[in-house]
């Protein structure tokens, strides 16, 4: 069975999350916050010599540490969820979308199936299905406050290499 369930917990950094309101603060005081930093020399970085972070304390993202890019049944699990609460107008999604889905999205958002009064609906749980090469059939569970919804779509690589929604529904609203 092709089945796979992929929504897994963020990892766990060394770091406080900041306020996403205000940029980071300074946490290297060997050099007072007045000075401009250094101008790179006319060699380009990749001939420099790698060095030692300056703070032991502070977090370096290197290649090796960086966040894997979003797969597509997540960006398109949150693209949808965006249209079908109402967040994002229909249209949002015309360039994402192939054959009679965009169809079936207007017809949708039309009724709003995942607004909620109160708490805003996010992705709870993701899963996908392979039918076949270059295809994949998704399905996801939408929570909002208490409430749990189902919304499932169909994605496909098209010749361009980029993935498009075919399909799209939800459950039943309750």
């Amino acid at each position: 069975m092709n089945k796979v369930m992929n929504r897994t917990a963020p990892k766990a950094t060394n770091r406080t999350p900041h306020p996403r309101h205000r940029p980071p603060t300074r946490h290297d005081t060997r050099r007072p916050g007045g000075v401009p930093p250094r101008k790179p020399s006319i060699r380009g970085r990749h001939d420099m010599p790698p060095t030692a972070p300056g703070n032991a304390g502070t977090a370096v993202t290197t290649p090796e540490t960086a966040l894997p890019p979003a797969r597509p049944t997540d960006l398109f699990a949150d693209r949808l969820l965006a249209v079908l609460s109402g967040q994002r107008p229909v249209h949002w999604m015309l360039r994402h979308t192939a054959g009679r889905a965009y169809d079936d999205l207007t017809r949708l958002a039309e009724i709003s199936p995942l607004r909620t009064h109160g708490a805003r609906p996010v992705v709870h749980d993701i899963g996908y299905y392979v039918p076949s090469e270059g295809a994949l059939e998704v399905f996801a569970r939408v929570a909002a406050g208490d409430q749990l919804r189902a919304l499932a779509f169909r994605l496909e690589r098209g010749q361009d290499r980029r993935w498009r929604c075919t399909a799209v529904e939800t459950g039943p609203r309750q």
